[in-house]
């Protein structure tokens, strides 16, 4: 089982049940299968005999019929025997992706995305300042103006003038319409190396952050092989590589696509990549080359980075490989769009997604 390692499991060293650590592993493994169930929990029947996950009051059996009961599997149709994730899990493999990548946003207050520009706007922070005329009434700070008052006029002449009044300072809080691609070309798992299953769980965490900490702004998420197109949510676990080239320019004219149908005036692209383009289409047909950087192909994909630059949406490429020839695409093609580039290593990508994701909903257009 390439591309993970699992260390030894030591009893009373992880918090919650049995259950709850081995569900933990199983979601795990239920991204890298691509969902499928049955093999899941193969591979943690083999984590068990090597690691001894259960113990004798509670074992895999136990652990599968808990998963049924309460409602994590549930039985595929009847053309198609055996068991398949349920809402319930893919709601679950979410959040668990949001706790592994963006643990620290736990200490922050929900919806803490803010601007650059102060004065009336939805969010209070920890600052107060006078109170200017226009200012709004729930922005007053009670205990403080009250404490004012009393410090300038005593109990015995109470009073309270516009004078004692302090208010929250507050950010406006800007919505951001972000499009998500992900590279499912063969090169994902090129020479054993697994690249999707990480650029999966940052998906499935991105699109979690993003329905719980940032309800007003969009999210939509595209898969781009020999061609491109949409995706929902709850595909993201399910997600395989395929047979396919990397047509980077049909990517792109399906994010500007759904980018143009949305009215919010700030947009972004995130790109998740481990390759170079090697693929366009003419026509009806595919113009290919997998054998270094194809002038044709190239042209076609700066071309489409120089508009995105011109309709103000920048692109942000997470590179996760580091050959020299396909940083130097990158460098081209980041230079083009005026965008970013991060060349991160697979267990980096989340948090380099976290901070430029939080970096771009600090912009506002007026």
């Amino acid at each position: 089982m390439k591309g993970w390692q699992f260390s030894e499991y030591v009893p009373g060293q992880n918090e919650g049940s049995t259950f709850e650590q081995l569900l933990k592993i199983f979601q795990d493994l239920l991204v890298y299968t691509s969902g499928d169930v049955s093999e899941s929990l193969s591979w943690l029947t083999q984590l068990d005999k090597e690691y001894k996950l259960t113990t004798f009051e509670y074992g895999m059996a136990d652990f599968i019929q808990d998963l049924i009961d309460k409602g994590y599997i549930q039985q595929n149709d009847p053309q198609n025997p055996g068991f398949a994730p349920s809402k319930k899990m893919e709601i679950a493999m979410r959040q668990k992706a949001l706790e592994d990548i963006f643990g620290q946003l736990k200490k922050s207050k929900r919806g803490n995305h803010n601007t650059n520009y102060g004065g009336q706007g939805d969010e209070h922070t920890s600052e107060k300042r006078p109170y200017r005329f226009g200012d709004k009434l729930d922005q007053i700070a009670i205990s403080d103006s009250l404490k004012n008052a009393y410090i300038n006029n005593g109990l015995d002449d109470f009073m309270l003038t516009q004078d004692d009044l302090e208010v929250h300072e507050t950010y406006l809080q800007s919505q951001m319409s972000t499009v998500l691609m992900i590279d499912i070309s063969h090169s994902m798992i090129l020479y054993g190396e697994d690249r999707i299953t990480p650029a999966k769980k940052v998906a499935m965490a991105l699109a979690e952050l993003i329905h719980t900490r940032y309800p007003k702004d969009t999210l939509d998420i595209i898969v781009f092989g020999n061609d491109a197109w949409q995706i929902e949510v709850k595909d993201l676990p399910y997600l395989e590589v395929g047979p396919y080239h990397t047509n980077t320019v049909a990517g792109m004219e399906l994010a500007m696509d759904l980018l143009r149908r949305r009215r919010n005036p700030n947009k972004q692209i995130f790109m998740i990549t481990d390759g170079k383009p090697t693929c366009i289409k003419q026509g009806k047909k595919y113009y290919k080359n997998s054998f270094g950087l194809d002038r044709k192909i190239v042209n076609r994909t700066l071309n489409l980075a120089r508009r995105c630059r011109k309709l103000q949406i920048p692109v942000t490429t997470f590179m996760i490989a580091r050959d020299p020839y396909l940083v130097r695409f990158v460098d081209q093609f980041t230079n083009a769009n005026n965008g970013k580039a991060f060349y991160s290593s697979l267990q980096g990508l989340g948090e380099f997604i976290f901070k430029d994701y939080k970096n771009n909903k600090g912009k506002r257009h007026r």
